[in-house]
């Protein structure tokens, strides 16, 4: 059965470009680098980005990232100044961020844990919603 999530591999088209925003904007930690890739660390995530034909989803279909209330702020403004793209408004509960990485990939910063939207959906549930 499965025990947890090994990794995330995203395809990159310009690969400095993407390591820097990935390290120096959202502060992962580099693991190793090559020419057509890099392994980084976030929090005890395997994150990896690999060159290739980057097609974003056009969907619903994101990547969220944990942050502490405390940081959310700080790294928020860090991003509007560096004149990262939005791609959705907050309308969930906790604090969120979405931003596109240069490929348009969709990212979330989110404060928060699963426990805490369970605890909000028993206040305001989702149509037909079945709690387990």
């Amino acid at each position: 059965m499965l025990d947890g999530l090994n990794h995330i591999t995203l395809a990159v088209r310009d690969l400095e470009q993407s390591f820097s925003f990935y390290t120096d904007l959202l502060g992962m930690t580099p693991k190793a680098k090559w020419n057509n890739g890099a392994y980084l660390i976030v929090g005890e995530l395997w994150f990896c980005l690999s060159c290739d034909d980057s097609i974003p989803s056009k969907d619903y279909s994101h990547i969220a990232f944990n942050i502490s209330e405390e940081n959310f702020p700080l790294l928020k403004s860090k991003l509007i100044d560096a004149n990262v793209d939005v791609w959705k408004q907050n309308e969930s509960e906790g604090e969120s961020f979405y931003i596109l990485d240069p490929d348009g990939h969709k990212l979330e910063i989110h404060v928060g844990n699963l426990n805490d939207r369970l605890e909000s959906l028993k206040i305001s549930p989702y149509d037909e919603l079945q709690l387990f």
